[in-house]
């Protein structure tokens, strides 16, 4: 041990030197004390106990939210105004272009159909969608209660019950949220979730009817207009030529719009039928993946079985609701209040359908 005393007492006085000179050029101790102070609320502003990957994302992406969310609010009228003037050309074009066609080509029992159908469709078109745009989809109550709830909206600072979601274009929290839709200008709520999803079902009806029942139209005009360089064209009139155009852009926007609107349609049909929102399939996507590395099977709570979810969806209580409530325009108030999920008497007493 006296043998390495003099190294360790060499290497000592080394440090005391060297941390002499360094403490010479420190900065004072209230300037130190301020600069760890300033270092210590930054970090707390991204770093707590219940950090994790989703909260780093939307921290990261969060301008990127806050642009969208504000350019879809401020865009929301022009994208409901393109909607009734792209739907009211077509109708524009079936009353005075295909109408006339109709009633002087087909016979009396065809007739009857295109006129009872495309304005049956027609009517329940425009029910719905304003309906959806009209009808608020709920919040929750902003005042003291009692009612039960799951989490605190971290933008709102209200509690939050069950299958409630905060939008930030609409910067509320919506009861049931599925998503916020720009072509309504408007939340999918649980208020007015049937009429988004009953306008995408008669929308898409009404587009596969016109690009079906115009398909025909379509071919004669397209020929017509198409031109050979080695004959001279048909000697159309300019109102021919406009009714040819006319036909052209019914049928390639409602087949467009068919396709798209109809993949969107089936895909809420599926959600539906497992008693899931938008939302809630991620949700209920991350628990079954973490309950079964547990080992476990996870169930959705708010699940009922594939018939009672349209039922409770469409709000048929009784068999003539499935005519007076889903075929036929209907104002009625969905099931329940959107604040509780109470699911056990609608278990134990499910009407026959």
């Amino acid at each position: 041990m006296m043998r390495w005393w003099p190294n360790f007492h060499l290497l000592r006085c080394l440090r005391l030197r060297v941390c002499t000179r360094r403490g010479r050029s420190r900065l004072p101790l209230w300037l130190r004390e301020i600069c760890a102070y300033v270092r210590l609320l930054v970090r707390s502003l991204y770093f707590n106990a219940l950090t994790d990957s989703d909260v780093v994302f939307d921290s990261v992406f969060e301008p990127v939210f806050w642009t969208v969310d504000h350019v879809t609010r401020w865009f929301g009228m022009v994208f409901v105004c393109l909607v009734v003037i792209l739907t009211s050309s077509i109708v524009l074009i079936a009353y005075v272009v295909l109408l006339p066609l109709v009633l002087n080509t087909y016979s009396p029992v065809w007739i009857a159909w295109h006129l009872c159908y495309g304005h049956w469709n027609l009517v329940m078109i425009a029910f719905h969608y304003y309906k959806a745009t009209k009808t608020s989809p709920g919040s929750p109550p902003t005042v003291k209660n009692d009612i039960p709830f799951v989490s605190v909206c971290k933008r709102c600072i209200i509690p939050k019950p069950a299958r409630t979601h905060h939008c930030g274009i609409c910067n509320r929290c919506i009861l049931k949220m599925d998503h916020h839709c720009p072509w309504l200008n408007n939340c999918v709520g649980h208020f007015n979730h049937r009429y988004f999803f009953s306008f995408c079902l008669f929308m898409t009806m009404g587009c596969v009817y016109c690009s079906v029942s115009g398909r025909n139209l379509f071919l004669d005009a397209y020929n017509a207009l198409e031109t050979n360089y080695q004959t001279p064209p048909p000697p159309y009139t300019f109102k021919d030529k406009m009714i040819h155009k006319s036909i052209i852009y019914m049928w390639v926007l409602t087949s467009t719009v068919g396709v798209a609107l109809g993949g969107l349609t089936i895909w809420h049909a599926v959600l539906i039928s497992r008693g899931e929102t938008s939302i809630e399939r991620h949700i209920n996507n991350k628990e079954r993946k973490r309950m079964a590395k547990r080992g476990k099977l996870y169930k959705n709570p708010f699940s009922y079985g594939r018939l009672n979810n349209w039922r409770i969806f469409f709000g048929v209580e009784k068999r003539s609701h499935w005519v007076t409530r889903v075929l036929l325009p209907s104002g009625h108030a969905p099931y329940g209040d959107g604040l509780t999920w109470d699911i056990y008497p609608v278990k134990k007493d499910m009407m026959p359908v």
